[in-house]
């Protein structure tokens, strides 16, 4: 990974000072990548069965024509049909499968690029049974977000008319890249439709447990509370501010004891211990992308002290920063 040289810059404008209301959702994300996604268009004729092993990524599979099956480690088989996702936020051992009782090959890897599986198209004898998006995300597996957490091993968003526009609009814009040979600038497109994509996945499956009302608690809840959004915004927003429970209660109107038990109750953890841990989880992305001093960046996540924040960051990570940057650059 390219690190940046002026990560003080960037670290500033984006992490610290960030102009305009923080997006918890799209940090927790920013935080969780690693590298470039991986996608690729991929058309199947029956019969046919393939497993997937298990990686350290997010993998999704989208159905742009036909039919299929998707074959989780654990449960039923998932019935996937025109415009439905299905996407696996562990990246959990998988299959896909014109029948879920056709005999399963052997594991095959995900996609290692940007490109159009041309080695499974369909022949001219057998007409295609389906014609999918599929890819991954790499994750940052030392330290993963608690919202990652709450997802199940498989989200499935069936199409319906009228519900979750904007991924629709990400998915045939995507589907369009991938179709055929590489244009001007489709490899930027390609990756940005990927960054949205992922955003739009996420949001349309807490809006569908929030509708359906699923989710008294958990990270679907907090980003829909009022009090306690207000409250992660502020945390995200200046993380380096020594943040007491009393001012984080002020953010979110609430008195201390009510705040920091809505808090603990829908995010699962005190406040301030969400506080450090997401001060550590800044400093990982920011050891791993640029060549800021480990000093610097103590400074940037709230500690004057660095031998402090190097214990605080070796409970969290099990290595000294100076060791986890080596390792991950």
């Amino acid at each position: 990974m390219i690190r940046s040289a002026v990560c003080g810059i960037v670290f500033a404008e984006t992490v610290v000072g960030y102009i305009g209301c923080v997006d918890v959702l799209s940090d927790v994300v920013s935080a969780a990548r690693t590298g470039r996604p991986h996608s690729g268009r991929v058309t199947r004729s029956a019969p046919f069965a393939q497993r997937f092993p298990a990686v350290p990524s997010a993998g999704f599979h989208i159905v742009l024509q036909g039919t299929c099956w998707l074959l989780p480690s654990q449960g039923e088989p998932v019935a996937l049909g025109p415009g439905d996702v299905a996407f696996l936020p562990r990246g959990s051992a998988h299959g896909l499968a014109d029948d879920p009782f056709t005999p399963v090959n052997e594991p095959s890897p995900m996609p290692t690029g940007v490109h159009v599986d041309r080695a499974a198209e369909a022949s001219a004898d057998r007409p295609p049974t389906v014609v999918m998006l599929c890819g991954a995300y790499l994750l940052d597996g030392s330290g993963p977000h608690p919202l990652l957490n709450d997802l199940p091993e498989v989200i499935h968003l069936p199409t319906r008319v009228g519900r979750h526009g904007e991924l629709r609009a990400a998915v045939e814009l995507l589907g369009a890249e991938l179709d055929g040979d590489a244009r001007p600038g489709s490899d930027t497109i390609v990756l940005t439709l990927l960054d949205l994509l992922l955003l739009y996945i996420l949001r349309a499956w807490f809006e569908e447990q929030r509708v359906l009302g699923h989710s008294a608690t958990g990270w679907a809840a907090a980003l829909h509370d009022p009090a306690v959004a207000a409250a992660l915004r502020a945390i995200h927003e200046d993380p380096g501010r020594s943040w007491t429970v009393e001012e984080l209660g002020a953010q979110a109107r609430l008195s201390r004891a009510a705040f920091a038990r809505r808090f603990t109750h829908l995010v699962g953890q005190p406040p301030l211990s969400y506080l450090t841990w997401w001060r550590m989880t800044t400093a990982a992305r920011l050891l791993r992308t640029c060549d800021a001093p480990v000093n610097t960046i103590a400074q940037r996540v709230g500690y004057s002290s660095q031998y402090t924040f190097t214990h605080a960051f070796k409970r969290q990570y099990g290595s000294p920063p100076g060791t986890y940057r080596s390792h991950t650059g």
